[in-house]
Formats: structure tokens, C-alpha cells, sequence
């Protein structure tokens, strides 16, 4: 009996330190959901939206940014990335491992432990990481250039505050093809943030600031620091050609 005693305290106990430890998470998660959650909303393809897309685009000197060649940068002081623009290839760090990203040809791609090349049958699975970083990070960085991208969709959205906001919605490439993000402007026509409907995210519709820009040596505009509900989202060091 007294095993028996003892056991049933055990799986009390268990139970309850679940029950303790997931029960805040679930209300907290439960709370964030009832305030963000939004459901993707509805656009009208053509040209007015193309029309809001190119002045955000002219705003920000789409000509400079295509004129520059080179940007290096690193996001959330874990990842550094020189990406060659010009030649389509992107040396990605993190940890102690480098992988030089052959984007036209990613089977191509080599890996480097330790300033060492690395050759192994993970290697795949590494070069697909770096593939991951990149797409997530750089878009991070240049989502604003993007919105002409092959497979891409433009949808015009009035607010509720009657305001013009773009809908964009990747519908091929990249990491998670189908994600949409909703663009809002200031009174210039220049990006102050964006909402994402994306597979990673949990729930729809939450809101990232894209406020903090710099003018680069090359006249290319892009951000520093992006706000995520609590989360910063830093990016410095950054250097184009």
C-alpha cells in the first residue's frame, strides 16, 4: 500500500508540474491570440495595386538598390552573410561553420567547419540550413525590392482607418511559398510596417515594424531594427558596394 501511496504522489506531482508549467503558456498564448489574431484579408488585383507597390518602390530608390552589388550584414548578431548580388552567390557565418551559397545552383554550394572544408554526408543538410538563414534574413532586409518578384501577387487593401495598404502574397519560391504580408505606408508612400500571414507564425496578422532605416554608401535604404510585438530584430554591420 505504501508503494502504491507513494506512486500516485509521484504521478501527482507530475501532472501538476505540467498543469503548472503549461497552463501560463496556454493562457498567455490564448490571450495573444484573441488580441492579434486577424484573418487574411481580401484585395483587388491590378493596377492601382501595382500603381501603391511602385511608389513604395520609387520612394525608397529602387534604382540604387539594384545598382548595388554587395551588401553585407548580420541579422540578430548570430548570422553574417556577404552577399555577392552581382554574381548570385552568398558566403553565410554562423557558429563555426561558413558555407559559401551558390543560390543558381545549391547543390553546388560548399561547407567550411572550422576554416576547413567540409566533406560529409550531411553536408546537404547544412548547405540547406544556410539556405534557410539566407531566405529568412536577407528578406528581412530587401522584402520592400521584392514585391515585382516572379510569382508574386498584389492586392490593393483598405484599411479600416481608410487608409491604402499593399497585400503581397509569394506564391512560389523562397522557404515557405503562400506567405502573405500586408504593407502599410506613411503619408510618403514609405514603408512603416508590414502584417504577416506566414506558416511559421502561429497566428495571423501579427504586425513588425519597419521604421528604422539607414541610406547606405551605395543610396540603397534599408532597416536596422525591426519591433515584433516584445522581440527586436537587429541588423547592423551592415556594408554595400
Amino acid at each position: 500500500m505504501a508503494k502504491t501511496s507513494r506512486s500516485r504522489k509521484i504521478i501527482r506531482f507530475i501532472i501538476g508540474s505540467i498543469v503548472f508549467l503549461t497552463l501560463p503558456t496556454l493562457l498567455f498564448f490564448g490571450f495573444m491570440y484573441i488580441k492579434y489574431n486577424e484573418d487574411l484579408p481580401s484585395g483587388e488585383l491590378g493596377q492601382e495595386a501595382d500603381v501603391l507597390a511602385t511608389r513604395m518602390l520609387n520612394v525608397l530608390d529602387h534604382d540604387a538598390y539594384k545598382a548595388t552589388d554587395y551588401i553585407e550584414f548580420t541579422f540578430k548578431k548570430r548570422h553574417h552573410f556577404k552577399w555577392n548580388k552581382a554574381e548570385n552567390t552568398c558566403e553565410v557565418f554562423w557558429k563555426n561553420i561558413k558555407v559559401d551559397l551558390d543560390l543558381d545552383q545549391i547543390d553546388s554550394s560548399s561547407v567550411y567547419i572550422n576554416e576547413e572544408r567540409y566533406d560529409s554526408s550531411n553536408t546537404s543538410d547544412i548547405i540547406q540550413k544556410a539556405e534557410t538563414y539566407f531566405n529568412n534574413d536577407t528578406f528581412w532586409l530587401v522584402a520592400p525590392y521584392k514585391v515585382f518578384d516572379p510569382g508574386v501577387e498584389r492586392r490593393l487593401v483598405t484599411t479600416e482607418n481608410n487608409k491604402k495598404a499593399l497585400l503581397v502574397t509569394y506564391t512560389s519560391g523562397g522557404t515557405t511559398p503562400g506567405d502573405s504580408y500586408l504593407w502599410h505606408f506613411d503619408d510618403n508612400g514609405k514603408p512603416i510596417s508590414f502584417q504577416m500571414w506566414v506558416d511559421i507564425l502561429p497566428i495571423d496578422g501579427l504586425e513588425a515594424s519597419w521604421s528604422d532605416w539607414t541610406t547606405t554608401t551605395t543610396g540603397a535604404q534599408l532597416p536596422t531594427f525591426h519591433k515584433l510585438l516584445v522581440l527586436g530584430l537587429e541588423i547592423d554591420a551592415i556594408v554595400t558596394k
